[in-house]
């Protein structure tokens, strides 16, 4: 299902036990067949919400996803950073207890399946922005939305 907001069109997928992938503007999609979950529907519509300025959390069932136990961690550290608050990816790796993978760190949010919901872009280099899966005019959109400034 897409989802139109300002710096592009985003997908979700899914099936009724959960989203498994949230797709970046720039990231091709798979056509869908049948009728969209109503799990999907909800997700959709929370993004939708997001995107206009109206909501700060999310209350999605997510499913599973093939991820090492190190990116099931540092995905649930993302889970953890509030709204309009950002970490850097050393942070992270230290409050992982792992405080030489700030690069391992930013390895694992390029493979978050669900990028805004479970909050990649909320990570920044220390000397600035970071990387991000779509791209720098996208993550900074992100953090603009919640507030944050970079220059």
């Amino acid at each position: 299902m897409n989802v139109q907001s300002p710096v592009g069109v985003w997908g979700v997928e899914g099936t009724e036990r959960g989203v498994t992938h949230i797709y970046l503007p720039n990231e091709r999609r798979r056509a869908s067949r049948g009728s969209v979950p109503q799990v999907v529907e909800k997700a959709a519509t929370q993004l939708s919400d997001y995107f206009a300025g109206s909501r700060r959390r999310f209350s999605i069932r997510l499913s599973d996803a093939p991820a090492t136990r190190f990116q099931r961690d540092v995905w649930a550290a993302l889970l953890e950073i509030p709204f309009g608050q950002v970490r850097t990816y050393a942070q992270i790796a230290s409050a992982l207890e792992h405080p030489r993978a700030a690069r391992a760190v930013g390895n694992a949010n390029h493979a978050n399946p669900r990028p805004v919901v479970v909050p990649c872009h909320r990570v920044v280099a220390a000397s600035g922005l970071g990387g991000y899966g779509g791209g720098g005019e996208v993550k900074r959109y992100l953090l603009e939305l919640e507030g944050v400034i970079f220059p």
